[in-house]
């Protein structure tokens, strides 16, 4: 029996109302511009030329990663997953319509005469939010630039080149031949959305237009609006701006002569701020208009919040002293590689909102426009990051983390020419986003003798007297190289967006104290040294401090917890993440909260009975003997042993005292919370049946309660369709009415090409109960309109091919992603289970 689940699909007429919209680059209409490209891996002679025949090649639509579909090897890099690269070519070809519609090709990217406002326009313009890595392009043969870094997004004016009467060809070459030239796995290839801009002659700038809040007092919001403007600017010109809250009303308006570069103040009365519940955004409408006549319109969602960062209190948003309880995150989704959908990330964020996190680093490089608009949305403060490393490359490891000999490849070699620009268009491009609370400059530049070296790594002769870091190597760079160049990017940071606070992540404290890099930033975080926080907070009384990078350990949190001049940590890492492997076999880094499946492991329990302030209560347990479990924050949920074994029980709660119970009679006495370890355990025998955990506060009130059960042989599949949409009433805010807008700033990836569907299936026994320790096989088939993008288990040992049709669950669970066009079904099958269907409409 096929169970029928009916699943959000945009008509054709929607579709077309649906892509175009004011887009992220600040002004025109901007319309998808991701299907019909052409794709071949390979360094093609000519692939340049409009008249190249690219028949044969490949034809798919991005957002497109090729690395992730290569295969596993130990011949490859474990630095970047074991996963391949090399260089390879996308080709487009479109025609700009005489209705001066946007350009169209054969399925249906742009759109009719019927669906855009008509009249030629004046300018074409191709946006890409991020290539990785080392891209050109060309039209018509014609070459429009470089660049170099994988996760800068950029703009490039098509217009002297265009044939306006024929056919156009775009044509991209990615060189990411350097296969060891990132830590972590980075992708390859036209990774994020491209976009097609159709504007005036006159038009706003690039991301042209934002706004800053600059003080709420009494109610009272004071803004101002920010804008520049390309082009010729002519007499008789005006700016005006308005800010519309989520029920159309104008609550503020300003109007000004036309300038190259202007401010427009406004006030805001019985403002309504964001947080990270209420996430309130209003509408800021920005129109250049010549007399009556529009000429080019900029909408931007905006939140209105304040910001305060204290040497002594910490942080307050909105006037209110909280604690950032955060994570660091890296830009891949498994099986999915660097291609990311908005379904996968919301899935993703809902976890980590379960955990109790409200922060996220982007970890160590911009991410994708979707991102900063699901953490507007959903409720998460952003520390915005730009750079790895800087004038030197760092250790890349090929063999195994810390293992063999490293590659010093990376992004050293164009980091003179373009880390301003870089720098400059991450605040620009992100700027308008309420999530973001920090802008941050590099992330472990500083590591000591890797690259730089200082004579303090011998000892200063008061607390380190001793050689730290192997000592000082005269032959490395000079480490008081680093203070000039963060002088230098600061002040890039700066001249873009001066509304939040300059910060680094800091690997070596003790020498980075000695280069005035601290002292170029606002915000100094410190990497994993929470010994430092008190020493350098008397040190250093002006020195804002926080944990910008620690371990999910019970002390690195007790330092944030027991000390109120330290404002938050982020811990590594929210998920895990391909790539920075250990020696063969091994995907990636295995230290996140939830898995590669986006499932929440253990520590994410452990996290969340640390960070929720609701009571929690969860249970694990492992074999005395397992020398796989490392820490105790590790121990899964499964009750299914042999006989006879001796296990560790423990309990991860933020009640005062726990009881345990097994098959209804105590094991072991009622424990308090021990503030020790933030663990509460019992040494158990095994037997079968239900293990139950009753968590009580300090009144001897039952306030939360977590059982095991153990189960039987596997038996069948069970398949569950999740939600992973933002609908509902909240997402009304900047909808226009006709919908081109899309509702939070969210809809406009929804549906362009079909929505990304996750199904989430578990092995169970007869009962219907998750076997948790089951790796059966499972095949997936799809028909209709369903394409399997991918079968994740979470598993990072599994070294095996992850493009087909048929995974191993992991803990008795297996995640597939499908991408859903059409009606369809998929069918789950596996030997000696019961299989299911799954019909999606």
């Amino acid at each position: 029996m096929i169970s029928r689940i009916k699943y959000f699909l945009l008509t054709a007429a929607a579709l077309c109302v649906g892509v175009s919209a004011y887009s992220q680059t600040g002004f025109g209409e901007s319309f998808l511009f991701n299907s019909s490209w052409r794709f071949v891996q390979g360094d093609i002679e000519g692939a340049q030329e409009a008249g190249f025949d690219d028949s044969r090649w490949e034809e798919l639509s991005l957002p497109h990663d090729w690395s992730v579909k290569g295969v596993l090897s130990p011949a490859n890099a474990s630095c970047t997953g074991f996963l391949p690269a090399g260089i390879g070519w996308y080709r487009k070809h479109f025609v700009i319509p005489s209705c001066g519609a946007a350009a169209s090709s054969k399925d249906g990217d742009g759109c009719d005469a019927g669906c855009c406002n008509g009249g030629r326009a004046d300018r074409y313009f191709i946006y890409f939010e991020g290539v990785s890595n080392r891209s050109t392009v060309w039209v018509n043969g014609h070459l429009l630039g470089s660049r170099p870094s994988g996760y800068a997004s950029f703009l490039y004016d098509l217009s002297p080149y265009l044939n306006r009467d024929g056919d156009n060809v775009i044509a991209v070459r990615v060189d990411h031949s350097r296969i060891a030239d990132s830590r972590w796995y980075a992708g390859s290839g036209i990774y994020r959305n491209v976009w097609l801009t159709r504007a005036s002659e006159l038009h706003f700038a690039q991301w042209g237009v934002g706004y800053r809040t600059l003080s709420v007092k009494n109610g009272v919001a004071s803004v101002m609006v920010d804008v520049e403007i390309d082009g010729p600017l002519e007499k008789g010109c005006s700016v005006e701006a308005r800010l519309v809250d989520d029920g159309g009303k104008v609550v503020a308006a300003g109007k000004v002569k036309a300038e190259r570069k202007i401010e427009i103040p406004l006030k805001v009365r019985n403002a309504r701020l964001w947080d990270l519940d209420g996430c309130y955004m209003y509408r800021l409408e920005v129109a250049l208009s010549r007399g009556k006549e529009l000429i080019d319109k900029s909408v931007v969602n905006a939140g209105l919040r304040t910001l305060e960062f204290n040497a002594d209190r910490g942080f307050a948003l909105n006037g209110k002293w909280m604690k950032i309880k955060g994570v660091c995150l890296h830009h891949d989704a498994g099986v999915l590689g660097a291609a990311v959908p908005e379904e996968f990330l919301i899935r993703r964020f809902q976890q980590l909102k379960e955990l109790g996190a409200n922060a996220i680093r982007t970890s160590h490089n911009p991410q994708s426009p979707m991102f900063y608009d699901l953490c507007d949305r959903m409720g998460f403060l952003v520390m915005d990051e730009a750079f790895d490393e800087w004038e030197f490359n760092k250790k890349k490891w090929v063999e195994g983390w810390n293992v063999g000999k490293p590659s010093m490849d990376g992004t050293a070699d164009f980091f003179e020419e373009w880390c301003e620009r870089d720098v400059t268009d991450m605040v620009r491009r992100d700027r308008n986003h309420p999530s973001i609370f920090l802008w941050s400059i590099g992330n472990e530049v500083d590591y000591p003798n890797d690259p730089y070296s200082h004579p303090i790594l011998d000892g200063d002769g008061s607390d380190f007297t001793q050689p730290v870091y192997g000592g000082y190597r005269p032959s490395a760079p000079d480490a008081m190289r680093i203070g000039g160049i963060a002088r230098r990017l600061a002040a890039a940071v700066r001249a873009a967006d001066d509304s939040r606070p300059v910060t680094g992540a800091l690997a070596g404290v003790l020498m980075s104290n000695q280069t005035g890099y601290p002292e170029a930033v606002d915000v100094v975080g410190y990497n994993y040294t929470e010994s430092r926080y008190l020493k350098d907070h008397l040190a250093y009384p002006e020195r804002i401090i926080y944990g910008s990078e620690n371990r999910s350990d019970y002390s690195a949190w007790k330092a944030v917890r027991d000390n109120e001049f330290i404002f938050g940590q982020f811990i590594w890492t929210g998920a895990d993440y391909l790539g920075e492997a250990r020696e063969w076999p091994s995907r990636g880094f295995y230290s996140g909260l939830l898995d590669l499946a986006n499932n929440i492991k253990p520590r994410g329990r452990f996290r969340q009975a640390l960070w929720r302030e609701d009571p929690v209560c969860w249970l694990g347990a492992y074999s005395k003997d397992n020398e796989e479990v490392e820490d105790s924050y590790d121990a899964w949920d499964s009750w299914d042993f042999e006989d006879g074994d001796v296990l560790r029980v423990v309990c991860y709660t933020n009640a005062a005292k726990v009881r345990l119970s097994l098959n209804g009679r105590p094991v072991g006495a009622m424990k308090d919370f021990d503030d020790e370890t933030g663990i509460i355990g019992w040494d158990v025998p095994f037997e079968q049946g239900v293990l139950l955990a009753e968590a009580f506060d300090e009144d001897g009130n039952l306030v939360a309660s977590h059982s095991l059960t153990s189960t039987s042989a596997p038996a069948a599949i069970k398949a569950e369709l999740l939600d992973c949409g933002l609908r509902g009433k909240d997402c009304s805010a900047g909808c226009t009415e006709s919908g081109t807008e899309g509702c939070c700033g969210l809809r406009r990836y929804a549906g362009m090409a079909g929505r990304v569907a996750i199904i989430q299936v578990e092995v169970t026994d007869a009962e219907g109960l998750r076997c948790k320790l089951a790796d059966n096989a499972i095949r997936c088939l799809v028909d209709g309109g369903i394409e399997l993008l991918g079968m994740e288990s979470g598993d990072n040992s599994d070294m095996g091919d992850w493009t087909d049709d048929t995974q191993r669950a992991y803990h008795g669970r297996l995640t597939i992603y499908v991408r859903v066009t059409a009606p369809g079904s998929i069918t789950l099958s596996s030997p000696y289970l019961k299989g299911c269907t799954l019909g999606i409409s």
